[in-house]
Parts: structure tokens; sequence; C-alpha cells
């Protein structure tokens, strides 16, 4: 509800809107009466009035609606907007490992649906309470100035509607948690299908991503019918209870010691002001099932934004030169594996340091403890002789530069994905010297539009070697004194190789240079090479050092050629 305090004066015109409607269904009735006595005592005066308030009462009924759906509906399109912004927002946020343990459909899901469906839970439903609850109140209030004991008969279905209400609110919600789950099954398998159609299609996985979708989607279907059955159902016994309620009154209505004095006309106004309570309530009863929808996506959305962001304790803001220390670094993960034991490793400013290693020696979590993606269980990773806990991640992460395998680019031109982010105030001229620097300039300039051509999601419509290059240009931009490369050449073939090679050439000189390498014949070059082996450091030195020891290193290194 603090969401909505802004709009506070969009709600005032929403309670004006809705309690002339209100007022309007009262008039209705109202009308009822004056029509009826007009006719039993021939009272051509009012006969003539009568047309003129049905316009009047339907402009006033047109103007309230107007005014409480228009402003309600700003209000629940506002919101939507502001809490879409910070979901996003708070994604942006969060650390490394809540994307690892949430498949990228499900956090899209919260986004997209469940952002909508709190709504329900706040303007469309509240909306929905105000503005029929003030019809059933006026009209209750009606009734009662006619007739006080025929509307205190009519009460006596007060109390089990709001038991039943009661007990289906229970179902509606555990239903509506359900649907979030089979909602969110639906929007990762989806992701997962467009994301990965070549595999899809080159294994002929269409029958089986079908499958999986079609079971998804069932859920879905099984779990929004029963919750369509039980609001099915729940309307009608309500509707049953005033109606039953409606018979007592007419009933009774029959003894002239509960009729009195009451006029024919008084007593049809009655019964149309009571026939008129069935919509309002039946609306009122409707809106739980929305409601408890929007109370389950509600919980799903701010469990989000109550998730502990990135720690960011760092202060300091300094001009890093390249000098890195790993000291007594350990890592072990949520689930007990050790990931990094006892790293010890001083890296000098300039420096190329190549990693090399079977997969899951732990060489790509170095990267990321670098980068503070993830924080060592224990020791220390120094910069400059400055722990980098002390660092301001923004200041830390903008003075490491990296070149990954797998490439990210967006859905821009090629000129805004070389200068993304924080290097997107860069000139023209700086970007296309970057280009040319990773040997990428030729083939943008061949692209329909040069620099402004949109390539597409994930640059799909360029080979690998433009993409890495492409990559490797960003880098050249950021121009930062520590570069990692993860794995850059592993993917490409021995053309691209080449031009990456080059381009890589370019772009470590000068810079303290982490290389995370597969194929070793691309870093023999490198000052110094670490060998790991189950996160721990087993051998170290230079190419010719390594080979001359006949350790890991070489075997390693003779498997590849051998490949």
């Amino acid at each position: 509800m603090r969401y909505l305090k802004p709009y506070w004066w969009a709600f005032i015109f929403v309670i004006i809107g809705f309690a002339i409607s209100a007022g309007a269904e009262v008039g209705s009735a109202k009308l009822f009466e004056f029509i009826i006595d007009a006719i039993n005592e021939d009272d051509r005066h009012r006969k003539f009035w009568f047309p003129f308030l049905v316009i009047l009462l339907f402009v006033f009924r047109g103007v309230g609606a107007f005014l409480g759906s228009y402003y309600s509906a700003l209000m629940a399109r506002s919101l939507v907007y502001v809490l879409r912004i910070e979901v996003f927002e708070k994604l942006l946020r969060l650390p490394s490992e809540f994307f690892l343990n949430n498949p990228a459909g499900t956090i899209s899901s919260k986004l997209i649906f469940n952002v909508e469906q709190v709504t329900a839970a706040t303007t469309d439903s509240i909306m929905t309470l105000l503005k029929e609850g003030l019809t059933v109140i006026a009209l209750f209030g009606y009734l009662f100035y006619i007739n006080w004991r025929l509307t205190l008969v009519l009460m006596i279905v007060v109390p089990p509607v709001f038991w039943l209400i009661k007990r289906v609110s229970k179902r509606f919600a555990a239903l509506s948690m359900d649907i979030q789950d089979t909602m969110s099954a639906i929007s990762h398998i989806t992701n997962e299908a467009i994301t990965g159609y070549s595999v899809v299609k080159n294994y002929g996985g269409q029958s089986y991503e079908a499958a999986r979708f079609n079971k998804a989607s069932k859920d879905n279907l099984v779990k929004g019918m029963k919750m369509t059955v039980l609001a099915a159902i729940n309307s009608p016994v309500i509707q049953l209870l005033m109606a039953t309620g409606m018979c007592f009154v007419i009933w009774l209505s029959l003894r002239p010691e509960i009729l009195g004095n009451t006029s024919a006309g008084e007593f049809a106004s009655y019964l149309v002001a009571a026939g008129l309570l069935a919509r309002p309530v039946k609306a009122l009863t409707d809106v739980n099932q929305r409601l408890q929808r929007g109370i389950a996506a509600g919980v799903s959305i701010f469990e989000l934004l109550d998730k502990a962001e990135e720690k960011d304790n760092g202060t300091l803001t300094p001009d890093i030169h390249g000098d890195i220390r790993f000291e007594n670094v350990s890592l072990t993960y949520d689930s007990g594996v050790q990931a990094i034991k006892n790293f010890n490793l001083n890296i000098k400013a300039g420096e190329t340091i190549a990693v090399v290693g079977r997969s899951g020696s732990g060489k790509t979590t170095l990267v990321n403890l670098l980068t503070r993606q993830l924080a060592p269980s224990t020791g220390k990773i120094y910069i400059d002789n400055q722990a980098i806990d002390d660092i301001k991640l923004a200041s830390l992460r903008a003075q490491i530069a990296m070149v990954n395998q797998q490439v990210t680019l967006f859905l821009d031109t090629v000129a805004h994905n070389i200068a993304y982010g924080a290097l997107a105030q860069k000139s023209r001229d700086e970007i296309m010297q970057a280009a040319k620097a990773a040997y990428a300039h030729d083939f943008i300039s061949k692209l329909p539009k040069g620099y402004d051509s949109v390539i597409g999601a994930e640059g799909l419509s360029l080979s690998g070697g433009q993409r890495q290059r492409l990559s490797i240009a960003r880098a050249l931009l950021k121009d930062a004194p520590i570069l990692v490369l993860d794995e850059a050449t592993s993917a490409l073939d021995n053309e691209s190789e080449f031009y990456i090679q080059k381009a890589l050439e370019t772009v470590m000189q000068g810079r303290t240079t982490l290389v995370i390498a597969h194929r070793l014949s691309t870093i023999e070059n490198a000052d110094r090479i670490v060998v790991m082996d189950q996160g721990e450091i087993v051998e170290v030195g230079s190419h010719a050092e390594l080979m001359a020891k006949g350790g890991m290193y070489k075997a390693m290194y003779e498997r590849t050629f051998d490949e």
C-alpha cells in the first residue's frame, strides 16, 4: 500500500467517483418509488419529469464510473510500472549466487507475470471493494431507511456469507501459490527452448521440449480450473443465501405489522434496492479470487525485494597499477565442495600469468574471486597492497577488463555493444580505434550500416570469431590496468584464433594479464604458468621450466598435441 501513497490525490477522485456511482444505485431504486406513486396518484407533474430524471441518473452514474475507473486504472498501471522498475533494479544489485540458484525463466516470470498479479491484490481488488462496498452500504442504508424490520431479516444471511468467504479464501490462497509455480515452470521451459534452439533442432529435441511444455501448461490448466470451479461454486451459493433472505423478506412483508405504513411505491423501491444488492455482493465475493492471486504474487515479489544485495563495504577508489596478491585464499561452497584451497600467488604489475588445469580445478573461480562476484571463505586478495574488500565494487570492476569464452552481446548497434555501460561516453573515433586494434573494423565496415548495424540478440548473426573480437574491442576501449582472459580462444577455428591472438597481444601490452586457458599452445609466451589441480597450485614456472620439470604441465601439453 505504501507504493500508492504518491497517488493519494487520485484515490480521492476514486472515492468521489464511486460514491457518485453508489448514490446512483440508490437513486435508481428511489426512482421506482417516484414513478409508481405518480401512477397511483395520477400526478402528471411527476410523470412529466420522469424521463429527464432517468437521463440525469445515467449521467451521474456515467460520471461516477468514469472518475472511479480512470483514476483506479491510473493507480494500477503506475503501481505495475514502479514495482517492475524496482524489481529489475533489485535484480541488477543481487549477488551472483542468486542467478546461479534461480533459472532465468523463473526470474523473468517474477518480473512479468507476478508484478501484474500484485496489481490484482492492491488496486484492482481494493477498487472493487471500495466501489461495490460503497454501493452495498448505500443500498443497506436506504433499506433501513424505508423499513428497518425487513432489513434486519435480510441481514440474517450476512454471517454465513462471511463464513463461506473465509473458508474459500484459504483454498484460493493455496491454489494461487500453485499457479505461481506452474507459471514459473512455463517461463523457464520457454526460455530454455528459445535460447537453446540450436541444440533442440540439432538433437531432435522438439518432441521432448513440447512434452515438457505440455506438462507444465497442463499443470497450470488444472490449477486454474480448480480455482475457476471454486469461484463458480462460491458465487452461486452466496447468491442463493441472498435469495433466501429475499424470500423471507417478501414472506414477512405480507404481514401488516411488518409492512406498517409503507406505500406501494416504497415497497417496490425496497424490492428493487434489495434486488440491486445481488450484483455488488457477487462482485465482492468474486474479488476474493483475484485478491488471493495477488497476495500469492506479492509474497514472491517481496521475497525477492527483501533478499540481501551484493555486499559492498569498500570505501576506497584508488588508481590501480596492477600488483595482485592471493594470500592463503580458500573457498568452500554452501554445498560443501571446496573450489580453492590455500591459494598463494604474487603477480607483478604488467606481468602475464597463465592459469591451467583440468576442468573443475578452480581456474574460473579465481576470476570470480578477483572481481568479488564470490567472496573467499578464508584468506585475502590484495591489489597494490590494498585488500580488495576495501575498494568500492564499482571502482574495482571499472579497472578490470574481461574477455570470456561466452561472449555476451545485446540487441543493439555494434557501436553500443563495444561502448557498453560506463563506456557509453566514448567517442566514435575511440570506438573505431578499439575495433581496429581488435581486428574487428574490417568485418564491421562490411555490415549494412557499419557501426550502426543492429546485430540481434546474443549477436547470433555474427561468427564466433567476430563476436569474440567485439568482446576484445570492448576490453580495449575500457583500457583497464588488469585484464582477464577466460578461455578466450577455446571455441575458435584456426583463422579466427590467429586474429584473436594478434588482437590479444595488442590488448595485453602494459597490463597485468590473467589468462585462463584450455589450449596450452596459446599461453607458451606467458611470464609464468600456474598449474592447478583440485583447487591447489601444483606447479609454477615458465613454459620451458615446466617442460623441463616433466610434471603435470608437460603431460597436459603433450596430450594436447597428441589430440
